[in-house]
């Protein structure tokens, strides 16, 4: 990975690592807790690719696993991230534009419940029971739809973050608000830039024909 990589997946998974425990855990929310360390990784992986995505998922697991107040297996949601960084990095769009909300919605809520039933299983093989006592049914339910109201608040953001710098030729022409309009509602792939550009070269035309008809009728 570059260095402007590995600077900036470090800081937003220690951002996201700081509001996850200090703020998200505190809400007392029914079931599941909004998984913020969850959405950075998909975003960055939607821009990274599978292998970064992997690395920076194992990364920001093991950080999240040794943050207190952790009471799990070290290296239980390493391994969890790490599956889903890689899986995410995988479905990311090809050129790298997000034409519609759907796809990127599925893979957030195919993540929160791969995530909540890849944590509850290598919990019970390490004999962590906690999942049945709370009931699964319910963790799935509520991780899919927190992490869903949350995502278009996240994701764009962190992927324009991604893009720029990354020094990505996409990001020059288009901007983070772009990205945020293009994963909010389902569109054509047309920006407004490139739209205003097509109304000024129209209007620049319409106005040099209208000036070579006067010059025309003047000369006769």
């Amino acid at each position: 990975m570059r260095v402007n990589r590995i600077l900036l997946s470090t800081a937003l998974v220690v951002v996201a690592l700081v509001i996850q425990v200090s703020v998200l855990a505190r809400l007392q929310l029914p079931g599941a807790v909004p998984d913020l360390m969850l959405l950075t990784v998909l975003g960055l992986a939607f821009v990274y690719g599978h292998l970064a995505g992997a690395f920076i998922g194992f990364g920001a697991g093991l950080l999240a696993d040794l943050a207190p107040p952790a009471d799990h297996a070290l290296g239980r949601y390493a391994l969890v991230l790490c599956v889903i960084g890689y899986l995410a990095g995988l479905a990311r769009p090809q050129d790298g534009k997000l034409r519609s909300a759907t796809g990127p919605m599925a893979v957030v809520v195919a993540a929160a419940i791969g995530s909540t039933l890849l944590y509850a299983g290598v919990g019970a093989l390490v004999g962590d029971t906690a999942a049945r006592h709370v009931g699964l049914g319910g963790l799935l339910f509520t991780a899919a739809v927190y992490d869903l109201l949350l995502a278009p608040f996240t994701v764009p953001f962190i992927m324009a973050l991604a893009r720029k710098t990354d020094h990505d030729p996409l990001a020059e022409s288009q901007s983070g608000g772009d990205v945020a309009s293009g994963w909010l509602a389902s569109g054509t792939g047309l920006r407004i830039g490139s739209q205003r550009g097509g109304l000024r070269v129209k209007t620049a035309r319409t106005r040099a024909n209208r000036a070579g008809r006067i010059k025309g009728v003047k000369r006769l």
